[in-house]
C-alpha cells in the first residue's frame, strides 16, 4: 500500500513548490529525505527496565526496531561511563517515513493538550526541522495503562531544501500544522 502522503507529495506539492520558487531542475525541489526519532532515558543507567521500556514503546510509535544509543565519554557529574546505554533512536525513510509523518500531523499533534500548531521557529537554518514532544502517551499506539514513565523525544525532519522558508513551505503543504502568526 502506497503513502497517503507520498501521493500527496507527487500530486499537488510538487507542483506546487516547483512553481512558488520558480526550480529550473525537478531535482532542486525539496523532499523530506528521513525523520529521526530519538528518545533520551537518562534514568536508564539506574534501572535497566526502563531502556526495555522505551526500546518498546518506540519500536510500536515508529513500527521499526530503535537502535540503543551509549554514552561517548564518561561525565562524573552525571554518574555516566563511556558505553552506558543512554537512549533510543529510530530513523526512518521511504514509505515509513511517509506513513509516520502522515500519522503525526493529522493523528498525534491534534492530541496535544491546547495544541494551537507548532513554532515556525525550530528549523535549524538549513532547511531541517526539529519538534520536542513532553508524552509517549499521545501516540494512538500505546497502552496508557502500561506506561510506567512518561518519557518525552525529539523528532527531526530532515529535508534537501536549501532555506528554512522552503522546508516551512513544503512541511506546510504536505500538513504540519504550524501556529498561525499573531497568536
Amino acid at each position: 500500500m502506497a503513502a497517503r502522503l507520498k501521493e500527496l507529495y507527487k500530486s499537488e506539492v510538487f507542483d506546487s513548490l516547483m512553481k512558488k520558487f520558480k526550480y529550473g531542475n525537478v531535482n532542486e525541489v525539496p523532499r523530506i529525505g528521513k525523520i529521526t526519532i530519538n528518545m533520551g532515558i537518562g534514568e536508564a543507567k539506574d534501572n535497566a527496565k526502563m531502556m526495555e521500556a522505551a526500546v518498546e514503546e518506540l519500536s510500536l510509535i515508529s513500527g521499526q526496531r530503535p537502535v540503543v544509543t551509549k554514552a561517548r565519554k564518561s561525565i562524573a557529574n552525571f554518574k555516566i561511563r563511556a558505553g552506558m546505554p543512554i537512549g533510543a533512536k529510530v530513523t526512518l525513510r521511504g514509505d515509513s517515513m511517509y506513513v509516520f509523518a502522515d500519522k503525526f500531523f493529522n493523528i498525534v499533534l491534534p492530541r496535544v493538550r491546547d495544541f494551537r500548531g507548532v513554532p515556525k521557529d525550530s528549523f535549524d537554518g538549513r532547511g531541517n526541522y526539529s519538534v520536542g514532544l513532553r508524552e509517549q502517551t499521545i501516540f494512538p499506539e500505546i497502552v496508557y495503562d502500561k506506561v510506567d514513565r512518561v518519557k518525552g523525544m525529539n523528532i527531526i525532519f530532515t529535508t534537501t531544501a536549501k532555506t528554512d522558508e522552503e522546508a516551512a513551505e513544503l512541511l506546510g503543504l504536505l500538513g504540519m500544522p504550524f501556529e498561525k502568526q499573531g497568536d
